[in-house]
């Protein structure tokens, strides 16, 4: 059969930097292609050029036997090429539906027609998103629902998934995949790009594996293991290593009681939830999307207020306090790290060395009238070093960045600050399996020196590996809590659900 994408020797320099080395790929009618690497390693970068999002440097590019190099993203489009991108492309103003039918609209439009047309059109792909409601109001796992149904939507013959299930809670996963068995029944073509290798085994017929630009491996998942898929993106294996068991290692004990939250409620999403943190321990926090979990601790750290009767008491340090905004809950020490690092993580055209002062001195430790370009380059390579961030050079923006080297760049900004209390949210989104292993050492060691950690997360075998105690959230509440030496993923999943 004819490749319906092939490429020869494709190559994109940024800078003079190479991001993709010659590399060659071919996508059959039909099939589902991984394509794994770390983050950097090119990934998306080759299929943003397969898209006509990014316009190669060298190479050479077929579709359907035709030598091709798309424009734009729409070109592709209207050729049967459709990308659901990492960061999420659509229009924040307008709602879900308008989203929808973006670029593939009639002459006339009914707004009522278009709401029940595409009601009935999630509703057949089992994704609970109301098509009226604003794309900014939604959360990041809806967003992304979204964007696969608009790539689905197009009927396009193939489907560039980048990252699709990073923010899809398990359920909504085993739907996603029931999708991509549908489509490739119809003859659909889709190149899947995760950092979940357990994921890419499963769905895969093919594995493409990528490191620092160059294609390292490729042939039949039939062919891979996890421990070689690993081997080969990272140069050694990190399974031992990167989800071990906590129950074995024993729970540390726990410090000073630091944070204790008594019938806390915001809106519809937090209700009556009571429970505390201690220093010197990691609390894992598992919850389904709309369990309200992100929803607890922002109101903790002060981006979201409380109800303001009878929102319950937040007593942090042994005193009562009530944010209205982050700044003095950052004075304080607590320190929150978002989900959605695009959005509210870093200012992406600024350079790391910015960004990271941009977070000393949002906590008030520096005193100086103005700023010191020693100091932001002094603070810039200590944390460059100690977090290992990775860039084409000193003065890249943050934007240019992989997403593991953006995450770090977000936790890097939280922890000059100095916290006491530090909360990850969804720590490891979107991150590949070396970076995994550094940002959990580093959650590591914060608790072992003392700090009071935080760790929300939708992946299971993460909260179970870092966690000294696990509370789990549903409907707003805290309603479970669980030592590692009684937690299971069965358990707690049923805690969560039930």
């Amino acid at each position: 059969m004819e490749p319906v994408i092939r490429m020869e020797r494709i190559t994109k320099a940024y800078r003079g930097v190479p991001a993709v080395k010659a590399v060659d790929f071919e996508l059959m009618p039909g099939e589902v292609h991984a394509l794994l690497g770390e983050n950097g390693a090119g990934k998306s970068t080759l299929t943003k050029m397969m898209a006509g999002a990014v316009e190669p440097s060298g190479g050479r590019m077929f579709h359907k036997g035709r030598e091709t190099l798309f424009a734009n993203p729409a070109e592709a489009l209207e050729a049967g090429v459709a990308m659901v991108f990492q960061e999420t492309s659509l229009v924040p103003s307008m709602t879900v539906a308008q989203n929808l039918y973006l670029g593939a609209e009639k002459p006339l439009n009914r707004l009522r027609g278009i709401y029940i047309s595409a009601q009935q059109f999630l509703q057949s792909l089992n994704f609970p998103v109301d098509p009226t409601a604003m794309v900014e109001s939604l959360g990041a796992a809806k967003k992304q629902m979204v964007e696969i149904a608009r790539a689905v939507h197009h009927n396009a013959e193939v489907i560039i998934f980048d990252e699709p299930t990073a923010t899809l809670t398990p359920e909504e996963k085993r739907h996603f995949f029931a999708l991509i068995r549908r489509l490739k029944a119809r003859g659909v073509s889709i190149v899947f790009i995760s950092h979940a290798l357990e994921e890419a085994l499963m769905i895969s017929d093919r594995i493409t594996i990528l490191r620092d630009g160059e294609k390292v491996a490729s042939g039949p998942t039939a062919d891979f293991t996890r421990d070689s898929i690993i081997a080969a993106m990272v140069g050694r294996t990190l399974s031992g290593a990167l989800y071990r068991d906590r129950s074995a290692a024993g729970a540390r004990r726990a410090g000073r009681k630091i944070l204790s939250v008594q019938d806390l409620s915001q809106g519809a999403m937090v209700r009556n939830t009571s429970f505390s943190v201690f220093e010197g321990q990691i609390t894992g926090v598992f919850g389904l999307i709309g369990s309200g979990r992100t929803e607890t601790f922002k109101v903790v750290a002060g981006i979201t207020k409380r109800d303001f009767r009878r929102g319950g008491s937040v007593v942090f340090d042994g005193r009562p306090v009530r944010y209205y905004v982050p700044r003095p809950a950052v004075k304080d020490g607590i320190v929150y790290v978002t989900e959605d690092r695009k959005a509210e993580g870093f200012f992406e055209t600024m350079s790391i060395a910015e960004n990271l002062y941009s977070g000393l001195l949002a906590s008030g430790h520096n005193h100086a009238l103005r700023i010191s370009m020693a100091e932001m380059r002094a603070l810039s390579a200590d944390w460059s070093q100690r977090l290992n961030i990775r860039a084409i050079n000193d003065n890249a923006r943050v934007v240019e960045l992989s997403g593991g080297n953006q995450q770090k760049v977000v936790i890097g900004k939280g922890l000059v600050q100095a916290p006491r209390l530090v909360i990850f949210d969804e720590p490891t989104r979107g991150v590949d399996v070396g970076a995994i292993a550094e940002i959990h050492a580093l959650i590591n060691r914060l608790a072992d020196e003392g700090l009071a950690v935080v760790v929300i997360s939708s992946y299971l075998p993460e909260v179970l590996n870092l966690s000294d105690r696990i509370l789990v959230c549903r409907q707003g509440r805290i309603v479970e809590e669980f030592a590692p030496a009684e937690a299971t993923e069965e358990k707690i999943m049923y805690a969560a659900v039930h």
